[in-house]
């Protein structure tokens, strides 16, 4: 079975620091897919997306900065460099004009990489922040010139580091051949100047007040620092969790009794199954999620809500009704996940779950007033 610890027993460390890529190809099936995916040679002169990400981890090997982090650091970062591309088989593009691209690549990468540790056992905090830096790990080579910069260190302070996200973006433009290589470094030592001066550079950033960041992230324009008047008048849970995972253990628990909005007992009232079409189920949700809040009554939002899409609509719902908005996101181990749901009467087949595990984002602190993180694997 493989486990997280791979990426500790394949890290370079010293007193040699040396890489063995000989036997990360033989450990790493995700690596060896890389092989033979071209780029563009405008951006990636070297070769192929293996021989990029070869370099890229050497170049990473050879960083005082990096070295100088304690080890458990070092093989959190060594992870993200390892598998940043790790998207580049599966979006790997040429365009009418001839140019290789590889649009989508950092986010689809993320749901892989999200996925790839969990089946691996990695800790959710380790896992998380891994995917964070995969996902974001192009922001800094253009950064300034984004105008949403701002929400995004924000973000990754809070996922991630900021730093870990600048020196992932360093061994990135040093494990290439490209001609605009000492610009983008420039533009790296400009994004970490400017998480500095956030206040976010090495640690999260701080806010006045759960609401106040809840309110910032609603609304990126406003004054991050401005303690937002606290206007609640009840809290929407709204679960987020795979299929077996333990959400309605959790609600029986911590809410017995409490008003549920609950998707699957939608689904059984409707009989839509669920291989169907779920647009009844997500309207018959939502109108009864509205009730609850037209009434002021505080209550549980009950459906898998993988993806933060489906999250938000829940969040933006309740936070237009003035309602403080609590995440708890439920998870297993895949073994027992799958256990639990052979044992249902109607068991949930292993493709359905497969393909909220390829759109599984897991919520994060941008998100809600609060953030619960449960894990049942125990139970």
């Amino acid at each position: 079975m493989r486990t997280f610890t791979e990426f500790t027993d394949l890290c370079p460390a010293p007193p040699t620091w040396d890489l063995d890529w000989d036997r990360i190809r033989d450990a790493l099936p995700e690596v060896r897919a890389l092989e033979g995916v071209e780029q563009d040679p405008v951006h990636h002169a070297e070769g192929d997306v293996a021989v990029h990400t070869r370099m890229a981890c050497e170049a990473l090997a050879s960083l005082s900065e990096w070295r100088a982090r304690p080890a458990d650091e070092r093989v959190r970062l060594f992870a993200a460099v390892l598998l940043h591309d790790i998207a580049k088989p599966l979006c790997t593009r040429r365009d009418t004009d001839g140019r290789v691209t590889a649009h989508g690549h950092s986010r689809r990468g993320d749901l892989m990489v999200r996925g790839l540790l969990w089946r691996m056992g990695a800790p959710v905090a380790w896992r998380e922040h891994v995917a964070a830096l995969v996902r974001h790990h192009q922001v800094p080579f253009w950064a300034l010139e984004r105008p949403d910069l701002r929400g995004i260190v924000f973000r990754v302070s809070l996922t991630a580091r900021n730093d870990d996200l600048a020196i992932l973006a360093t061994a990135d433009i040093l494990g290439r051949d490209c001609g605009d290589a000492t610009e983008v470094l420039e533009n790296i030592d400009l994004y970490r100047e400017y998480c500095a001066e956030q206040a976010c550079l090495d640690r999260p950033r701080a806010f006045p007040s759960d609401h106040a960041r809840f309110r910032f992230f609603q609304r990126p324009e406003r004054d991050p620092d401005h303690d937002a008047y606290d206007d609640t008048r009840m809290t929407v849970t709204v679960m987020s969790g795979l299929p077996g995972a333990g959400k309605d253990t959790w609600i029986g628990r911590e809410r017995p009794g409490g008003p549920v909005v609950s998707l699957d007992a939608i689904r059984g009232e409707l009989g839509v199954r669920p291989t169907d079409d779920q647009r009844p189920v997500a309207t018959a949700a939502h109108e009864r999620a509205r009730e609850h809040l037209r009434a002021e009554r505080s209550f549980v939002w009950n459906a898998t809500n993988v993806s933060r899409s489906m999250r938000d609509r829940c969040t933006t719902l309740a936070a237009a009704y003035g309602a403080r908005v609590e995440i708890v996101a439920v998870e297993a181990p895949p073994r027992t996940l799958r256990a639990r749901l052979d044992r249902r009467p109607s068991p949930i087949p292993a493709a359905v779950v497969d393909r909220l595990v390829g759109r599984w984002e897991h919520p994060d602190p941008t998100e809600a007033h609060r953030l619960t993180l449960v894990d049942t694997g125990g139970a």
